[in-house]
């Protein structure tokens, strides 16, 4: 057990949780911050984007178990009402979706199925077993190209794919249903984008295939699993032409999901808020942030545009840090540190560990 894990801890929203996708990048961070404040967790993931493995790390970096694990698609409802009768569940922190911008252009049906259907499924079978409490994993993808500046959770939504778009339709589902159906409590949190990890260097982020995300494709070309980067669109209205985005450390990012829990109790109905730390980098700013951890400079090339992708999206957060005092601890620099050294230290992602990292070396 870590020393962490040995402060005494005190649950002030929900003491039972279920996390669907814990076993994903974001999901198991927040497994182990719910674990280490005293929460029971309870998982359910399909591992499409993530692995059992991933528990045993919770464990190390938590001191503690997670109470069950259920491997199912959420759009089981039988399977996912199964769990529910199994566990007295306070509250959901709702993480399962397809995530990738460009994916999503190209399997839109899909995106729809698992994104809006899960999330109706989940929906349903937590109404039936009388919970209410719900905190949605929701995106700054659905502002599309609102142009430059910090932008607050009043600005219109635009989607330009059908990532963003399944994300609007679930929020535009969620205020219907506490609109009708006044017990819900909802927490809509929209993230930026969450990068990093963990600091141990235990858990991180391991897509499978070729990474979507920037983070993760930068520290494979770090690691030299991948030859360079290919940087989408060098010509977008930004000081280098690169897209700039909000990104946001996976670890400050999963605090904030403990604090919602806190917070359900305020009232009922649904409540938005973004996430993000409130700077914009480019992306070729974070290929040379990315360089100064590993200790060199990093191959690109500049390609053509993604469809989907828009110049520029940054936070303006000051609406939660007014709310629950929430506010980024980690920079850029921390982000990439940490991504480096759990790459250093898993160089094949989690099923490729040839040995047990050991956060010490």
């Amino acid at each position: 057990m870590n020393a962490k894990s040995s402060r005494a801890r005190t649950v002030k929203g929900p003491s039972t949780v279920l996390v669907t996708g814990g076993a994903g990048f974001i999901g198991s961070h927040a497994c182990v911050e719910l674990l280490d404040h005293g929460y029971e967790v309870i998982v359910v993931d399909d591992y499409s984007n993530g692995t059992p493995q991933v528990y045993a790390r919770v464990e190390r970096v938590a001191g503690r178990f997670v109470g069950a694990v259920y491997e199912l698609d959420i759009r089981d409802r039988r399977a996912l009402s199964a769990v529910f009768d199994r566990h007295s569940v306070d509250a959901v922190v709702h993480f399962a979706a397809h995530k990738a911008v460009g994916e999503s252009t190209r399997m839109p049906v899909e995106y729809y199925d698992t994104n809006v259907g899960g999330t109706i499924a989940l929906l349903s079978v937590m109404h039936a077993h009388q919970v209410h409490q719900l905190v949605f994993s929701s995106s700054c993808s659905i502002y599309g190209d609102a142009g430059r500046g910090a932008l607050d959770e009043a600005t219109p939504a635009r989607p330009t794919n059908p990532y963003a778009m399944s994300k609007w339709l679930c929020e535009l589902i969620l205020t219907d249903v506490c609109r009708r159906c006044p017990e819900f409590a909802v927490l809509c949190l929209r993230y930026f984008n969450p990068a990093g990890a963990h600091p141990s260097g235990l858990l991180g982020e391991d897509p499978r295939g070729t990474p979507d995300n920037l983070m993760p494709y930068v520290a494979q070309v770090a690691i030299g699993r991948r030859e360079r980067l290919s940087v989408f669109g060098g010509d977008y209205p930004t000081p280098d032409g690169t897209a700039i985005r909000d990104y946001l450390h996976v670890v400050d990012t999963v605090e904030a999901h403990r604090l919602a829990l806190d917070h359900l109790a305020d009232g009922p109905g649904l409540r938005v808020f973004n996430l993000g730390a409130g700077r914009g980098s480019s992306v070729l700013e974070v290929i040379d942030a990315f360089g100064d951890a590993c200790g060199r400079p990093l191959p690109y090339e500049v390609v053509g545009r993604r469809p989907g992708d828009v110049a520029e999206l940054v936070a303006d957060a000051s609406a939660i840090a007014r709310a629950w005092g929430w506010r980024p601890a980690r920079d850029l620099a921390a982000i990439c540190r940490d991504s480096w050294r759990f790459q250093q230290l898993n160089p094949e992602g989690y099923a490729g560990s040839a040995r047990r990292p050991n956060p010490k070396e």
